[in-house]
């Protein structure tokens, strides 16, 4: 069988080194050695992509969602430590505080306050919990990661629950009792520490059950993502 006859048939014709290709209707793949004899083999399967009715495989851009890892672990780390600082309270400093007359309570409680509202790394903590786990549910949505986005935005909503208390209810009730003076020779101390016990004692077991719900989903989302990047 000559070129002509090859080309006719529409197939790929390779010559040594030389490709040549007649009509691609058919796709064999033929190729004429140099004494003259005739190959040929089917044509390559198309790529499963290829096939009528699929999508090509979108190209995911180098390096991104690289920092949702160290966001996951940051996230989980802070609110680790929010719960169990919340926790603390819940089970030990105001059960022993409540204890003690409403002179000593005001007395211990101002100081407690002072040392946590003045700290900057409590500050730097309360935020940056905030921070790292809306950072990583955008980072997540970004990267196409609706697994792992998912629980991350239940982490941040249950915190940021958190943010919205303590800013709006446990600071302002913070300041009224500093503003109390020396609870000595304070004026109506027993009305302020029984309205401040009401509401700051009960809050605090939400804020505690709120962050172990975030880490319960910031742990979800850690495993799907470590799932997901097995693959």
């Amino acid at each position: 069988m000559d070129r002509t006859a090859l080309d006719t048939l529409g197939c790929t014709v390779r010559t040594g080194r030389f490709t040549t290709y007649g009509p691609l209707t058919a796709g064999t793949v033929a190729c004429i050695e140099e004494d003259g004899t005739v190959s040929h083999s089917p044509p390559p399967s198309p790529a499963p992509w290829a096939l009528p009715g699929a999508r090509p495989p979108v190209p995911r851009p180098p390096g991104r969602g690289r920092a949702l890892g160290p966001l996951l672990t940051a996230s989980v780390l802070c609110t680790g430590l929010m719960a169990g600082l919340f926790f603390a309270y819940d089970i030990s400093v105001m059960p022993g505080l409540a204890e003690l007359d409403d002179r000593t309570y005001a007395t211990a409680m101002q100081r407690f306050n002072a040392m946590i509202d003045g700290s900057a790394l409590f500050g730097l903590l309360f935020t940056a919990t905030l921070g790292f786990t809306a950072a990583g549910a955008i980072v997540a949505f970004r990267g196409r990661r609706r697994a792992v986005a998912v629980p991350l935005v239940v982490a941040a909503a249950c915190y940021l629950t958190v943010f919205v208390i303590t800013v709006a209810v446990n600071l302002p009730l913070n300041a009224d009792l500093k503003a109390l003076g020396d609870p000595a020779t304070a004026q109506g101390l027993h009305a302020v520490i029984e309205d401040f016990k009401s509401v700051w004692v009960p809050l605090n077991v939400v804020r505690t059950v709120l962050c172990v719900l975030s880490l319960g989903a910031l742990c979800s989302a850690l495993i799907r993502y470590g799932r997901a990047t097995e693959r």
